[in-house]
């Protein structure tokens, strides 16, 4: 079921082992898959719409590369030389997005060299763990974790003015930075916090005011760093 569906372990364009069904089939498995790829990656993610159709015709443009450099080593040289140029015209993408890229390789990998069966069950057994890691939420951050702004004058003292609030609306909280504004007027203090209730964050945020002189306070969800490979 597994076997590789050409008579020889490698099979090349010019290899009499290769017939047009065998293209024709291993294309339209590649397709299928690529499409399969495209769908799974979408999945609660957002991607371009050209991301999306470069994940669909990948596995078939792997597929005819393998196919054609079989055997040939000029021609895998030249191919290996006109792929690394692309690489310096790509934007990184996220993590998602490059293992989404992997994914359609070794599909269009393993179709190219015949074994159909195993990319199939590869990109289903893949895509299928896939869907389950993003329904189940793993990896996510905690939903109470937030990254708090607070503007105050220079009058006022930072190091320990929010303490008392701080200690009754949240579990843990840390101030990251300090960073002057306004001509050195005003503090712009950054916190990572925790919060105990998120149904009290209108009330933590309204005694916060009131300390500060009812300046800029931001409070928003920690945004994503270190996701890029």
């Amino acid at each position: 079921m597994l076997d590789n569906i050409f008579t020889t372990s490698f099979a090349s364009i010019n290899n009499t082992d290769f017939s047009t069904v065998n293209f024709m089939l291993c294309t339209l498995c590649s397709l299928f898959m690529g499409v399969a790829i495209s769908f799974i990656h979408r999945f609660r993610n957002h991607c371009s719409r050209g991301f999306a159709c470069t994940l669909a015709l990948l596995p078939v443009m792997v597929q005819v590369v393998i196919m054609l450099v079989n055997g040939n080593m000029g021609t895998g040289i030249a191919i290996m030389g006109a792929f690394s140029l692309v690489r310096f015209r790509s934007v990184p993408g996220n993590a998602r997005d490059i293992a989404s890229v992997f994914l359609a390789m070794t599909a269009g990998l393993a179709s190219g060299t015949g074994y159909i069966a195993i990319a199939l069950l590869f990109v289903a057994v893949t895509g299928l763990f896939s869907v389950l890691l993003a329904l189940t939420g793993f990896g996510e951050e905690n939903p109470r974790i937030r990254h708090l702004k607070i503007t105050i004058p220079e009058s006022l003292d930072y190091t320990d003015v929010f303490d008392d609030i701080m200690s009754e609306y949240t579990t843990k909280n840390r101030l990251m930075s300090v960073k002057t504004t306004n001509m050195g007027a005003l503090f712009s203090l950054n916190y990572e916090i925790e919060l105990k209730d998120n149904a009290r964050e209108k009330e933590f945020i309204d005694k916060l005011r009131c300390r500060n002189g009812n300046l800029e306070i931001s409070c928003g969800m920690i945004t994503a760093v270190g996701e890029e490979l």
